[in-house]
C-alpha cells in the first residue's frame, strides 16, 4: 500500500472460453452481453487497473485458460503454485468461484447442478475458504456476484454501513444504496422496511448501466433520476466523485426537494469517508 492508493489483486483464471474476459468486460469495460461476442480469446494475462472509491485501486489479471497453461499450473504445479503459495505468501486471500454460463443449463437442473459444483469447489480447495455463485451474462446474477466479491475488498465497508444506516435514518428514508460510479455495483445498502425482490440491487444496477450507455452514445452524460408513483419515490443522484446513491422514499409528506437537499449536504462527509485514511467519525446532520 502506497501513501495516495490501497491496490488489491484479482486474479481471473478458468478453462479457455468459460467467460472471463467477457464477465470483465461487462463489469468494468461498459460492454453490453451482445457485445461480448466478438471478444477474441486472452492470450497470456492481460492487466488492467480499475480505481475504487478514491485509494483503492483494484489490479485485474485476466489470465489466458488455453490448454498448455491449464495443463502447467492447474495439474502438475497446482499445488504449489495455488495452495502452498497462497497459504504462505497471501493467507488474508479470499477465492471465489463463478459458476458461470448457467444460462446454458435447462432452467428447472439449475439449482441442483449448482449446488453439486459448489459441494465440488469446496471439497478441492481445502483447507482455502472458497465462496461460490452461480453466474450468466445475460441476468442480474453476475451483478450479484460482483458487487459481492468488491464489497470485500473494500477497507473501511463496516464504517461506510454505519453512516449509511445513519443516513437513511436521518432523512427517513425506507432504503439507501450505494453504488461506485464506474460499474454501477452496489458497494452499502441500508433498508428500513422489508422488500419483496431480493434481487433488485442486482436488477436495478444491470439497468441503469444500460441507460447510462445509452444516453452515452447520444454525447449525453447521466446525472440524476426521479421515479414516483403512488406507493413511492426513488432518487438516484451523483453521491461522490466515485459513487452515486438511491434513496428509496415513502412517505408522501416529505417534498422531493427535502430528499434532494439532503442528499447534497451529505455528499461531503461520504467523500471524507471514501478515502482509507480520512477521518473516523459519524454521520451528524441538520433533517431538511
Amino acid at each position: 500500500m502506497s501513501g495516495s492508493a490501497m491496490k488489491k489483486k484479482v486474479l481471473l483464471m478458468g478453462k479457455s472460453g468459460s467467460g472471463k474476459t467477457s464477465m470483465r468486460s461487462i463489469i468494468f469495460a461498459n460492454y453490453i452481453a451482445r457485445d461480448t461476442r466478438r471478444l477474441g480469446a486472452t492470450i497470456d494475462v492481460e492487466h488492467s487497473h480499475v480505481r475504487f472509491l478514491g485509494n483503492l485501486v483494484l489490479n485485474l489479471w485476466d489470465c489466458g485458460g488455453q490448454d498448455t497453461f491449464m495443463e502447467n499450473y492447474f495439474t502438475s504445479q497446482r499445488d504449489n503454485i495455488f495452495r502452498n503459495a497462497i497459504l504462505q505468501n497471501s493467507p488474508d486471500a479470499k477465492v471465489f468461484c463463478l459458476v458461470h454460463k448457467m444460462d446454458l443449463v435447462q432452467e428447472d437442473q439449475r439449482d441442483l447442478i449448482f449446488k453439486e459444483r459448489e459441494e465440488d469447489l469446496k471439497r478441492l480447495s481445502r483447507p482455502l475458504a472458497c465462496t461460490c455463485f452461480r453466474t450468466s451474462i445475460w441476468d442480474e446474477t453476475l451483478y450479484k456476484a460482483w458487487s459481492s466479491i468488491v464489497y470485500q475488498l473494500i477497507p473501511n465497508v463496516q464504517q461506510l454501513e454505519t453512516n449509511l444506516r445513519n443516513f437513511a435514518q436521518i432523512i427517513e428514508a425506507d432504503e439507501v444504496l450505494l453504488f461506485e460510479r464506474a460499474t454501477f455495483l452496489v458497494i452499502s445498502h441500508y433498508q428500513c422496511k422489508e422488500q419483496r425482490d431480493a434481487h433488485r440491487f442486482e436488477k436495478i444496477s444491470n439497468i441503469i448501466k444500460q441507460f447510462k450507455l445509452s444516453c452515452s452514445k447520444l454525447a449525453a452524460s447521466f446525472q440524476s433520476m426521479e421515479v414516483r408513483n403512488s406507493n413511492f419515490a426513488a432518487f438516484i443522484d451523483v453521491f461522490t466523485s466515485n459513487t452515486y446513491v438511491m434513496v428509496i422514499m415513502s412517505d408522501p409528506s416529505i417534498p422531493s426537494a427535502a430528499t434532494l437537499i439532503n442528499i447534497r449536504n451529505a455528499r461531503k462527509h461520504f467523500e471524507k469517508l471514501e478515502r482509507v485514511d480520512g477521518p473516523k467519525h459519524s454521520l451528524h446532520m441538520r433533517m431538511r
